[in-house]
């Protein structure tokens, strides 16, 4: 929490500190763990504060990242799942570092194809400084954009492949609170701002379960 409020500060995100910033990181902080935000006033019952209020910390934070920092890495697992905006079918693209357990990119776009994976193997290699074995199912989207970019792969669809179906069911663990279906009406901008948030709570807030650590915390 204390490293965390300091990047904050420095930051500059929260400049009127009409609440303290401990109270809005705290706020911020149960709504990446499933709260909605009305939920989160009721638990912060012993300071008056508005729901709306909040909803504008949480999209003050959406603009704070932290970038995962590019090492070798061995095995990367790739998979993308189907979440909805304002009904309309989209795909998330993740990448799990299979040792460090590590999120190291999300995307989401409203199409599969090679160009899709292009880009998103091109944002998963900043996080790397080598060319690690890519673990991918039977997508046709996934071998002309890995050989493309000199990469070896391979096709899994269990073993350490698992690693990012598991990371997709936290990922909708926490959508399920809206039922899978994002209202922005905003194309994927606002979704891809909450995939930064929910990435900052997955690699340097939350433990876990395995590592008994959040997978960026390094001891």
């Amino acid at each position: 929490m204390d490293w965390l409020l300091k990047a904050l500060r420095d930051k500059g995100l929260f400049k009127r500190n009409r609440f303290p910033v401990r109270l809005k990181l705290r706020a911020c902080l149960l709504y990446m763990a499933g709260l909605s935000y009305r939920d989160i006033t009721y638990r912060l019952k012993v300071v008056p504060v508005s729901h709306m209020a909040v909803w504008k910390w949480v999209q003050r934070l959406e603009g704070f990242t932290l970038e995962v920092k590019p090492r070798m890495r061995r095995t990367i697992a790739l998979d993308e799942t189907k979440l909805k905006d304002a009904g309309q079918q989209f795909y998330v693209w993740a990448a799990i570092d299979v040792r460090t357990r590590e999120l190291l990119a999300i995307r989401a776009s409203w199409q599969r194809s090679v160009y899709d994976a292009d880009l998103f193997l091109r944002q998963v290699l900043r996080a790397c400084t080598n060319k690690p074995l890519i673990l991918v199912d039977r997508g046709p989207w996934y071998p002309q954009a890995i050989r493309d970019h000199g990469l070896r792969w391979r096709h899994q669809a269990f073993g350490l492949r698992n690693t990012v179906e598991r990371w997709f069911r936290t990922l909708k663990d926490r959508t399920k609170r809206f039922y899978h279906n994002f209202q922005t009406r905003k194309g994927l901008f606002k979704v891809n701002l909450f995939l930064r948030l929910f990435t900052l709570w997955y690699n340097w807030i939350r433990p876990h379960q395995t590592l008994g650590r959040p997978p960026s915390i390094t001891t």
